[in-house]
């Protein structure tokens, strides 16, 4: 077949056929597979113990020791497939749905201080629409990230004049996170400013203008913590070498105490005992606790080593591609994952306050699962554009001063 015959086939696919399928199947590359593996890994993982966390408070609840941990179980069902499909879709399709996503994020972010709202431990951020609980902050991440790439991608050519990028990513970011901040979710709209920041950072924004950005951020997430007086407790415990075990630190406690408990081999899967009523959100905020109380410390490294092949895997695709969206969009979405999943394990660390952030693809959790994997979908796509040597194509750009 001629390169014209070719082409002509090519043009005659339907609409739906040609949508995202960009580049023709060829050599994987290895930050592909990088990507998707770890990507898979950790999803299986986090079923294993979703099902181990959940036995107690699912047979309580519901009569079935499995319940929760099945329901988990379809929503990695549904991930999986559509991290692959969005594999398939183009730069080009990429940058064109950047826009409408972020206008339907925005959308349902907004629809929780309808009648539609639900409200959990202070927090307003939810959904519940047909008998299923929907958190739109998870899903408003990735559209933020693709349509902040998709600006700087369309002004690469002023990135170094401040107003010229400036606008309308600073607005469209404060007010994606005042959406957020709306419901007194501080935890995410705190991993919302990093992704945002972390996109600038990897699409070569200069340094000297991304400093009074984090040091305004900076202020302002301080000074939502000194007027509230139950986030000043949380932060304030974390210094307090006396801190009550029966009142503010009973969740941070009995989460060291399981990871204590837990040795260098774990006390074996399904054998937790911080699960039966002792931890609070044993399957959720604080999955990381029961990793290392019943798979002891080897878990828990197996688990930071699939995040950091994962992390590989997106650096990978920065450094070898000279494409500004292609390199904003991966550094986004790595910061974000990377950046949740650190900060998760140091609150349960002890380290940092507790900040109500999921550990990504681990926490039980419909909408962070989903969304993470399309967030992986995309990576994966990026992964796609890549040459096929070896050798890296291109670095981050200089940030001086200057």
């Amino acid at each position: 077949m001629t390169q014209t015959e070719r082409a002509s086939s090519t043009g005659s696919r339907p609409l739906a056929a040609r949508i995202a399928l960009g580049r023709s199947i060829g050599p994987v590359p290895l930050e592909f597979l990088l990507v998707a593996s770890s990507a898979m890994l950790l999803t299986a993982f986090g079923i294993v113990m979703v099902f181990s966390a959940t036995t107690v408070e699912s047979l309580t609840q519901s009569g079935s020791p499995f319940n929760d941990g099945i329901s988990h179980l379809i929503y990695a069902a549904v991930g999986l497939p559509m991290m692959f499909v969005m594999s398939r879709f183009s730069v080009r399709w990429l940058q064109r749905i950047a826009w409408p996503v972020l206008v339907l994020g925005i959308a349902l972010q907004l629809l929780v201080f309808t009648p539609l709202g639900h409200e959990y431990g202070g927090n307003r951020n939810w959904l519940f629409i047909g008998g299923m609980t929907i958190q739109p902050s998870e899903f408003l991440k990735v559209a933020l990230v693709l349509w902040i790439a998709f600006i700087l991608h369309r002004k690469s050519a002023v990135l170094t004049r401040f107003w010229q990028f400036a606008i309308p990513i600073l607005p469209g970011v404060a007010f994606a996170i005042a959406t957020v901040l709306g419901g007194r979710d501080l935890g995410t709209a705190t991993i919302m400013a990093m992704l945002a920041l972390g996109t600038l950072f990897f699409a070569g924004v200069r340094l000297r203008f991304l400093m009074p950005i984090v040091l305004l951020g900076a202020a302002g997430v301080a000074a939502l913590a000194i007027f509230s007086e139950n986030r000043m407790k949380r932060i304030l415990s974390v210094f307090d070498p006396n801190c009550d075990p029966t009142a503010e630190c009973f969740q941070p406690y009995h989460a060291l105490w399981g990871l204590a408990g837990g040795g260098l081999l774990g006390r074996g899967l399904g054998n937790s005992r911080e699960k039966y009523n002792w931890l609070p959100a044993a399957a959720d905020d604080y999955i990381f606790a029961i990793v290392g109380e019943e798979l002891g410390t080897l878990g828990c490294l197996v688990v930071l080593a699939l995040f950091a092949v994962l992390a590989v895997g997106i650096f990978r695709i920065v450094r070898r591609t000279d494409d500004i969206f292609v390199r904003a969009a991966a550094g986004g979405i790595g910061v974000w994952i990377a950046g949740q999943a650190l900060v998760n394990i140091g609150v349960v660390l002890r380290v940092l306050p507790a900040l109500g952030v999921p550990l990504p693809f681990l926490s039980a959790g419909g909408s962070s699962l989903i969304a993470v994997l399309i967030a992986c979908g995309v990576l994966l796509a990026l992964a796609r554009t890549l040459p096929d040597g070896k050798a890296p194509v291109g670095a981050v750009p200089s940030r001086s001063a200057s």
